[in-house]
């Protein structure tokens, strides 16, 4: 879509901090980190949010959850704990209609991170 700015990343037409990319996924830094590890794990195929999800993204999904725990390792959570989260419309604070799942970690979070 051409006026999804993680499509444009996707595509890169606008640059990014990439920690992975692979042929189904991508994993950035988030621009506005809300704990010294937070980045996110992006398909490349554009979803707008989990409400989309049908079966036929397990393999999507589960591309999402392996790379989110390898780059995890690599920015040194792995061990010590990390927060996997989807956010999913406005009222949750979803920003960029497309799917993209959050991890944050590197200090104790609370509740709601």
């Amino acid at each position: 879509m051409a006026d999804c700015i993680f499509c444009r990343i996707v595509e890169g037409e606008i640059p990014s901090d990439k920690l992975y990319e692979d042929d189904m996924v991508l994993a950035i830094l988030d621009i506005q980190p809300r704990a010294p590890v937070h980045f996110m794990v992006i398909p490349r195929e554009h979803v707008a949010d989990a409400r989309e999800i049908r079966g036929e993204h397990g393999p999507l999904l589960s591309r999402m959850f392996t790379v989110a725990t390898r780059v995890a390792g690599e920015e040194g959570v792995l061990e010590s704990g990390y927060r996997l989260a989807f956010n999913v419309g406005p009222d949750a604070g979803m920003t960029v209609d497309h799917l993209h799942l959050h991890c944050v970690g590197g200090r104790e979070l609370g509740p709601e991170g």
